[in-house]
């Protein structure tokens, strides 16, 4: 209802927007220049985050530029698995036959991860959601994985992404050696003042719509409201559409973001 009112193609605030509307923050660049450098290094990189900050849409989108012929990259989002499942999902994601017994997919997993580079000139790229959950048996076994030809050649690349804990969890003495692999780390900031503006901007335009669709005022207390979290943006810009249609508001004002607040305790 509210699209036909305010003369939108779409819910600009979708979390299903296409990869090329994205807005390019900071942590947005950040985290794409180092997946770029991960995928030619491999090893291991990580990516943390409170919810809602847009790490997995950095990762589509970067998924969505990858070269297929070069590279593959397979994503896992169902973490909370024992290590016996964990290997059953990574022989999935390569293409294997399943095994009773976990030496056999170690053994399957790591002939092909070294066949896809060194014969097919392919590397792939193993991506966990939520890696936070991970027991610490996956833990270990990743860093045999990854242990090749003597320890001398990584054979894929792989990308935690995570809450902040996560690097909590990998601080651990146990984990040590494994978090020696780690190439890359980022941590995101969230949006900025001036970025939560831009990015309420951007995502309007991209629907269609005009920036006076929303008047400054509004702009900056959903700015204050949502704390630099992309999600809660999303969320309190739809919702706010919503009432300023419904009450047949043709700009969206102060008014209408802290009912919206309200409706979604924001504030």
């Amino acid at each position: 209802m509210f699209k036909s009112f305010y003369g939108l193609s779409f819910n600009p605030f979708d979390k299903s927007i296409p990869e090329s509307y994205a807005f390019k923050s900071g942590d947005f660049k950040q985290m794409l220049s180092r997946l770029d450098y991960l995928k030619n290094t491999r090893g291991i990189g990580l990516f943390t985050a409170p919810p809602g900050m847009g790490k997995t849409f950095a990762l589509r989108c970067f998924a969505k530029n990858l070269n297929p012929n070069l590279f593959r990259l397979s994503y896992i989002c169902l973490s909370t698995v024992s290590v016996s499942e964990f290997y059953h999902q990574f022989s999935f994601e390569l293409g294997l036959d399943y095994s009773t017994k976990k030496s056999v997919m170690f053994r399957n997993i790591q002939e092909r991860l070294f066949y896809l580079l060194k014969e097919k000139r392919k590397t792939f790229i193993l991506a966990i959601d939520e890696s936070q959950y991970l027991n610490a048996g996956i833990f270990r076994d990743i860093k045999l994985l990854m242990n090749v030809h003597f320890d001398s050649l990584d054979c894929f690349a792989l990308v935690f992404i995570g809450q902040p804990y996560l690097t909590s969890i990998l601080e651990k003495p146990v984990h040590e050696s494994l978090r020696q692999r780690i190439v890359v780390h980022y941590h995101y900031e969230g949006l900025s003042q001036s970025e939560a503006r831009d990015y309420i901007y951007s995502r309007l335009e991209a629907a269609g719509g005009a920036r006076t669709l929303i008047d400054e005022a509004a702009v900056h207390a959903v700015a204050n409201s949502c704390r630099g979290v992309p999600r809660l943006i999303n969320s309190l810009m739809t919702d706010a559409l919503i009432i300023g249609s419904q009450s047949e508001k043709t700009v969206i004002d102060t008014d209408v973001i802290i009912a919206a607040s309200d409706n979604l305790a924001l504030r």
